[in-house]
């Protein structure tokens, strides 16, 4: 490459050298006194014959992207996290893929009971010591004790960070986790031992985490021995969370929102909430849903995120834990291909979930169960003609046999569910359609292949740009993909198009391709 270079082409191809110093010049025409002509750069150093010097920009790498405090506080080398996919899918494979990459993981034990979170767990210490990992812990309204009894094992594990999902508010045991450990450091600041990474996609729930916990609850954790008076204090003067993630038009629990809308709403927020309590530090904010290229995770970087966490993309990775046939399905989905449907986890309460569209017919036909339990009382009150084709097509067997695989399974796991089934016709039905939505799932982990059509794989819009942007490269086969792999070129791709963006700034020509960043094989 010349040096200096003027030509848009060359500026295009000089975005890539992210890591060398670049001298930015504007060309001197002969006998011109002032500075009038093209703008371009040099990795040499400036020479007055060559242009006038207007600035350099530094050497960017990939991790310094985003708050380097989370970096920090959490122990990676970039500010960059993988979601945790709930029933196991966000694999201990998974997060040790992405620990090894210098990002954070999250197990996803959503829809797990604690011994098999345990497993995980101590499988995951085992393999990464001290480098850093998460665990997933959910908002269960439906089951409240296995939720507790999550975030009891966390903490007696010594599990440092969490990400707390789909709560609408705060809970007793997001609490204990959040003040289990809490001391004076040697300055007399609060340190923290447990760290919670929330999702949110309201500002209302935001709310919950910038606040310090509810009183009540502290003195009633004191009051049950899970909590020190102490630790309790030192809650009061600190947010339950100090990294809030704005969860936009994701996979799984969503509320569809536009990133670039709830993201600079839910940062004044932050700030807000730490000038009025008096913060030593404003929480930070990171950015989910819809990232799945190396434009998006600029674009999130670009408007202030303090990180980024990638979801639906990885679930097509060689780590998760779903069937190669779901992969395949996943890495066909265009961005239009999602469809949102009712949730298994919070059925009676009417949220939804997104997921893939193409290939399956779940989300069509939970619909229609959510139809039918909004519209009849009971089983018994279903229509005959709705009854046969729900056996026939959604069950393949009688809602009697449903029931009793739906009876043993609660009489297991939680068998007030069964007593007021007993008392609520309404609420037999619902465990029996809920039956339907939890077996998809566990389907398309299983690849049964006579269930394809009701394979329920959460999935937002950004698998369908992700699989656009791979496509023609070594990552466009679903065997190709590995978690690392993924991580490490959207954030060389972020990279390089910020380096374009700050060029671009300057005044510089530099054309469309600059931001057109195609994934490589990367170094671990």
């Amino acid at each position: 490459m010349p040096d200096p270079t003027f030509s848009p082409e060359a500026l295009a191809a000089a975005c890539g050298r992210i890591r060398e110093p670049m001298h930015v010049l504007r060309e001197l025409y002969p006998g011109e006194q002032a500075a009038t002509g093209r703008i371009g750069v040099s990795f040499a150093s400036p020479d007055p014959s060559q242009g006038a010097w207007l600035g350099t920009l530094p050497p960017l790498y990939p991790e310094w992207l985003g708050d380097r405090s989370f970096c920090e506080d959490h122990g990676t080398r970039f500010a960059y996290c993988t979601g945790a996919m709930a029933n196991g899918i966000a694999t201990v494979e998974v997060v040790i893929a992405a620990s090894r990459a210098g990002c954070l993981g999250f197990f996803g034990a959503a829809g797990l009971l604690p011994d098999r979170v345990a497993t995980a767990v101590d499988r995951l210490v085992a393999e990464l010591g001290e480098a850093p990992f998460g665990v997933n812990l959910i908002h269960s309204p439906q089951e409240p004790a296995v939720e507790a009894a999550v975030a009891d094992l966390l903490v007696a594990k010594g599990v440092r960070t969490v990400e707390a999902s789909a709560f609408v508010r705060i809970t007793q045991p997001v609490v204990r986790y959040a003040a289990a450990g809490l001391h004076r450091g040697a300055n007399g600041e609060i340190v923290r031992r447990n760290r919670i990474v929330a999702k949110v996609s309201r500002p209302e729930v935001a709310r919950h985490y910038l606040m310090p916990a509810p009183a009540a609850m502290l003195d009633a954790l004191v009051r049950e021995g899970k909590l020190s008076p102490m630790e309790a204090d030192l809650a009061r003067h600190i947010p339950v969370a100090d990294d809030v993630t704005v969860e936009a038009d994701s996979g799984g629990h969503t509320d569809n929102q536009p990133l670039v809308a709830m993201f600079p709403v839910i940062v004044e927020l932050a700030r807000t909430i730490a000038r009025e309590q008096g913060y030593a530090r404003v929480p930070r904010v990171g950015a989910a849903g819809g990232i799945g290229t190396p434009m998006s995770v600029a674009a999130a970087f670009g408007m202030g995120a303090a990180y980024v966490l990638t979801g639906s993309v990885n679930q097509s990775a060689i780590e998760a834990g779903v069937a190669p046939a779901a992969k395949a399905m996943l890495a066909r989905a265009a961005i239009a291909d999602v469809a949102m449907a009712p949730a298994a986890d919070m059925f009676e309460m009417g949220v939804e979930v997104q997921v893939l569209r193409r290939g399956t017919m779940f989300a069509a036909r939970a619909l229609k169960l959510r139809e039918l339990y909004l519209r009849c009382a009971s089983l018994e009150a279903l229509p005959a003609e709705d009854r046969v084709k729900l056996e026939r097509e959604v069950f393949h067997g009688s809602l009697d046999e449903i029931w009793a695989q739906t009876a043993a399974f609660f009489a297991a796991r939680d068998p007030h569910q069964l007593a007021k089934a007993e008392t609520d016709p309404k609420h037999r039905m619902a465990l029996v359609f809920r039956w339907y939505l939890g077996k998809a799932s566990r389907w398309a982990i299983d690849g049964d292949p006579s269930r394809v059509m009701d394979f329920q794989l959460w999935c937002g819009p950004a698998m369908g740009a992700f699989n656009d942007w791979v496509k023609g490269s070594f990552l466009e086969p679903p065997e190709a993909r590995t978690v690392g792999q993924i991580a490490l070129n959207l954030l060389e791709g972020a990279a390089v198009i910020t380096r374009a963006g700050q060029l671009r700034t300057f005044g510089a020509p530099v054309p469309a391709g600059a931001f057109d960043y195609r994934p490589v094989p990367l170094s671990l």
